[in-house]
């Protein structure tokens, strides 16, 4: 049995995927690396089977129909034989001393008494051109260095961290229980691979190591901004699905539910705020729309993102106040060194 499975969907990913690899292999006999060819039309899965002749044991190469990067996680879910399971996708990369610190922890927790359902790790933005990368880090919400539950979060989330995939290691099984499958042929779905498991998650432990490095600067990427409102129609579909999966009756302590919330918080503002950015008829009425949706599925929920400061401040009337809420919205992104 391997500690920890690390899944690599990769599309058209031969530029660049090989350092995820080389990286994800620093685990050696106790990790199992998934690369995964989503229908790939360069030499990605050539590279990923010459890996799997190399590494036998250790890496395997998956190729599949070309259904997106949720089918690629969906694979990677299925087939993954380790205790816990990590996604890095093909264009980001694992700390090497990070990476050694995670398997030592986990081999620890898994000959331990308790069972550990998901661990938090920081993430670095390793944006291109940037002199100082931006690391999210969790010091002073979670404590360190052993499980706990929900319980004994310290302190909240504030409005600029946020627990996201890169953050997370989740225990193989309990994303198997909880039937996560993402919806294929769509972008930013690792938001609901952060989302939906959390709230089945009932131990947690925080390791304060940046294990992530998580690339921006390509052109083409997803998390580009005008990308991003390119595909709004698919962001909107993803914060839909979010919404659809919060289920309150199975939220049975306060802070999970507020982390939770706070996930869709952000992921409204977003939303809202790509809506606005597009500035037409056809957007801000889909703005609207997905507001009136929120409502009507969880009346609570509504009122809880709507009328919090970040929701007043994205949904201030009239131009000057949607020029404004994009206004803070750049700012904020420029001091945390977000897409």
């Amino acid at each position: 049995m391997k500690i920890l499975t690390v899944a690599i969907p990769c599309y058209n990913s031969e530029a660049y995927m090989k350092k995820a690899i080389d990286h994800a292999l620093v685990g050696g006999e106790d990790v199992e690396v998934l690369v995964i060819d989503d229908g790939s039309k360069d030499s990605t899965l050539e590279i990923a089977k010459d890996y799997e002749r190399r590494y036998p044991g250790v890496v395997r190469a998956i190729h599949q129909e070309n259904k997106g990067h949720g089918g690629a996680v969906n694979t990677g879910i299925a087939e993954a034989q380790g205790i816990y399971f990590k996604v890095c996708d093909s264009d980001d990369y694992l700390d090497y001393d990070s990476y050694i610190r995670v398997l030592e922890t986990l081999r620890k927790v898994i000959s331990g008494p308790m069972t550990l359902d998901a661990m938090i790790c920081n993430y670095v933005y390793d944006k291109e051109g940037a002199r100082k990368k931006r690391m999210m880090r969790y010091v002073g919400s979670f404590p360190e260095d052993r499980i706990f539950t929900w319980d004994e979060i310290e302190k909240p989330l504030n409005s600029h961290r946020y627990v996201l995939m890169h953050s997370l290691i989740y225990r193989t099984g309990l994303l198997r229980e909880c039937g996560l499958v993402l919806p294929e042929h769509t972008f930013y779905v690792d938001n609901i691979v952060a989302f939906t498991p959390l709230i089945y998650v009932k131990t947690l432990y925080y390791l304060n190591v940046p294990l992530y490095r998580y690339f921006i600067g390509r052109e083409d990427q997803s998390v580009n901004e005008t990308v991003m409102m390119s595909r709004i129609d698919q962001q909107i579909g993803v914060t839909k699905f979010m919404i659809d999966s919060y289920k309150p009756e199975l939220i049975k302590k306060k802070n999970q539910g507020d982390m939770l919330v706070h996930y869709l918080n952000i992921m409204m503002i977003v939303s809202t705020i790509l809506l606005i950015r597009i500035d037409t008829e056809e957007s801000l009425s889909q703005k609207k729309e997905l507001w009136d949706y929120l409502k009507k599925k969880d009346l609570i929920l509504y009122l809880r993102i709507r009328h919090s400061l970040l929701g007043r401040l994205i949904n201030m009337p009239g131009k000057a106040g949607r020029d404004f809420a994009v206004r803070g919205y750049h700012l904020t992104q420029r001091f945390f060194g977000f897409n």
